[in-house]
């Protein structure tokens, strides 16, 4: 289901403003009415305290909208609401760490983003915190250790078998877009 990414600029300057449009996004994006200008997807346990949080200060202070997890209202149902977030958002920055594929939500996002990529051309730009690309596009290391662990437990959890395919399709996908390895806070060159 997933065709070739839309080309992307690289730069959220604080000079543009939220409402803003680039010519870096397709005109589907610019058609539609865009709630979010970035939609953080990122496993809490890793990054919130720290790189997805400080990422999140610091795109505000720019004044760019973004939207992370913990804004959804109390008593929403959070699959609904986050796949209509996902779709409101202009861009999608996945932060892949090492915990990030043990949550079967986390995956479900990725799935969900690609599928914005492919059909609203939104933007994704992936960054690799304390993992290598490799990493995620080979399954390897605590990647293919989770999704390893789906496998096992399938007879409990039938709906992640299911989901396993577009998963590892997704993981790979989100891998081999141009994105930024990390370590230790810094970016690798």
């Amino acid at each position: 289901m997933y065709g070739s990414h839309a080309s992307h600029g690289r730069s959220l300057s604080s000079s543009s403003s939220p409402s803003s449009s680039s010519s870096s996004f397709s005109s589907s994006i610019n058609s539609r009415k865009m709630k979010y200008d970035v939609f953080l997807s990122f496993r809490g346990k890793d990054t919130r305290k720290n790189f997805t949080g400080h990422l999140n200060k610091a795109l505000r202070l720019r004044g760019v909208k973004t939207f992370i997890d913990n804004e959804l209202n109390k008593g929403e149902e959070i699959s609904s609401s986050l796949i209509k977030v996902i779709a409101q958002s202009k861009i999608s920055i996945v932060v892949f760490s090492k915990n990030y594929a043990s949550s079967p939500w986390c995956l479900d996002e990725l799935v969900e983003i690609l599928e914005c990529q492919d059909s609203l051309g939104q933007v994704v730009w992936p960054v690799f915190y304390g993992v290598e690309p490799h990493e995620v596009r080979n399954l390897k290391g605590s990647f293919g250790k989770a999704l390893a662990k789906y496998v096992e437990e399938s007879g409990n959890i039938k709906n992640n078998i299911k989901r396993l395919p577009k998963w590892k399709y997704a993981l790979n996908k989100a891998a081999n877009l141009s994105g930024w390895p990390l370590a230790n806070g810094y970016v690798l060159y």
